[in-house]
């Protein structure tokens, strides 16, 4: 039986990085620690993880945790002819929605491309990909509210 390959959007790094409840709870359902293969992020969270850490002041403790965290992650960069055909594919699905558009932001969606293109299980806390999960894409919507559900289970 193989195992799920996870792409982590930045909506899941944040908490893990933080190690708070939800955080907690994300590793723990889904087994990111202890997985045989190594949890996705696209290049795109890179960067904005990073923006949101110097807009915040994050002090060294923290950045050093972040530093931690994505040096275990395997990156997937935008610039690879799979994620540029995902993005197009992506995009139009959203803009073509039986509900009327669905205006995501760039930076998810080329998020959601790097999973699509990866073969991999796009982990969220962002409503944003509902409209592509299951049919479009394969991905889970975490609501934050599970970590407190699960708290001392």
């Amino acid at each position: 039986m193989s195992q799920r390959i996870y792409l982590l959007d930045t909506s899941v790094i944040l908490p893990l990085v933080r190690g708070n409840a939800l955080g907690r709870y994300i590793d723990e359902r889904f087994g990111l620690r202890s997985a045989a293969q190594r949890p996705l992020v696209s290049v795109v969270s890179l960067g904005e993880v990073r923006a949101l850490a110097l807009r915040n002041a994050w002090g060294d403790a923290k950045l050093q945790a972040l530093s931690n965290a994505l040096g275990s992650l395997v990156v997937v960069d935008i610039n690879h002819p799979a994620v540029l055909e995902a993005y197009v594919q992506l995009d139009l699905v959203s803009q073509r929605h039986p509900d009327g558009a669905r205006n995501m932001g760039k930076n998810d969606l080329w998020i959601a491309a790097c999973a699509k293109a990866a073969g991999a299980t796009l982990l969220t806390t962002d409503d944003d990909f509902s409209h592509l999960i299951p049919e479009h894409l394969d991905g889970e919507v975490i609501a934050p509210t599970m970590a407190s559900r699960h708290e001392g289970e």
